[in-house]
């Protein structure tokens, strides 16, 4: 049985379709487009027609795709976006019109719980962890072994930090400070509601992470098999930001590796996974490229 899920995030539109098998399943294609669907959407509360557009356009292509791969079963997800939008029945209209399927509006506690599952997936088994989901509008830390024990939804996704704080190019160090000083009192109001176990294991999923990592690494193109499972140290991360942070919008779209549609928020999401390390004391943190869409599918065929 074939299966495919398309994940709505704040900054991109992903598809994964996969083939179920009698253990796991099998991924036969995994794609992703920068839509932005959240742009302006922190401020407006509403979604804008070209950011509509744009994601509806490539939800259009994927249903295609899913169509011609076989799919039997499609599963559509919004995330922070859409639950922030006054206007988000102009989406659910959109899905259904294209692809015959009513998208489902995920909580932040929904999308917590999938991407657990995705990320954990195919870890071995270690001992508890920590997954952070660091998306375009929100941030999602999940705690557990084999199952999320707690989990929370925060505000402090890339893209909405960018547009609250980040005005200057390169940004200014007062702006940097503003966003760093709203991270860390939103991440300080839950750390002991989390109660995180000493010793967890850091996982980092979703673009920003996956995104230093290949940084990182220095290859010219971004490759999912060098970035799956690599480790940031702490160091790293505060020299990617600091780097990063240094330079104009256009000298960031020319970096090496970088892919260009992240070259805005890249720093906003840098800064976020910096302060994320810091509050919760973590020296280093394991790369995943198995995140909620992984988990959505999981989902879909234990249905």
């Amino acid at each position: 049985m074939r299966v495919a899920a398309i994940d709505v995030g704040t900054n991109s539109t992903r598809l994964l379709v996969a083939e179920g098998l009698a253990e796991g399943f099998r991924s036969v294609e995994r794609r992703m487009v920068i839509t932005r669907l959240g742009q302006g959407v922190d401020e407006r509360r509403v979604i804008a027609p070209e950011a509509l557009q744009r994601t509806l356009a490539t939800i259009a292509d994927y249903a295609a795709t899913c169509g011609e791969l076989g799919v039997n079963k499609l599963r559509v997800t919004g995330t922070s976006a859409v639950r922030d939008a006054h206007n988000r029945d102009e989406f659910f209209d959109g899905v259904r019109h294209l692809t015959g399927t009513e998208a489902e509006l995920l909580s932040g506690e929904a999308e917590a719980a999938a991407t657990f599952l995705g990320a954990l997936s195919d870890l071995p088994d270690s001992g508890p962890v920590l997954v952070v989901d660091i998306g375009g509008g929100s941030t999602e830390f999940i705690v557990g072994e084999t199952q999320p024990e707690r989990l929370v939804s925060l505000n402090i996704g890339c893209v909405r930090m960018l547009e609250k704080h980040l005005h200057w190019d390169p940004p200014a160090p007062d702006e940097l400070e503003a966003l760093r000083e709203e991270v860390r009192g939103e991440i300080d109001a839950v750390v002991d509601d989390l109660e995180v176990p000493a010793g967890a294991r850091l996982v980092g999923v979703a673009g920003t992470v996956t995104q230093l990592a290949a940084l990182k690494a220095g290859i010219p193109v971004y490759d999912p098999d060098v970035t799956h499972h690599a480790v940031l140290s702490h160091g790293d991360v505060r020299m990617l930001a600091r780097r990063l942070a240094s330079l104009t919008y256009a000298q960031r779209k020319r970096v090496k590796g970088l892919e260009p549609g992240r070259a805005d928020v890249i720093i906003a999401g840098a800064e976020i996974l910096l302060c994320v390390m810091e509050a919760f004391d973590a020296p280093e943190v394991l790369t995943s490229e198995k995140d909620i869409l992984d988990g959505l599918v999981i989902q879909l065929l234990d249905e």
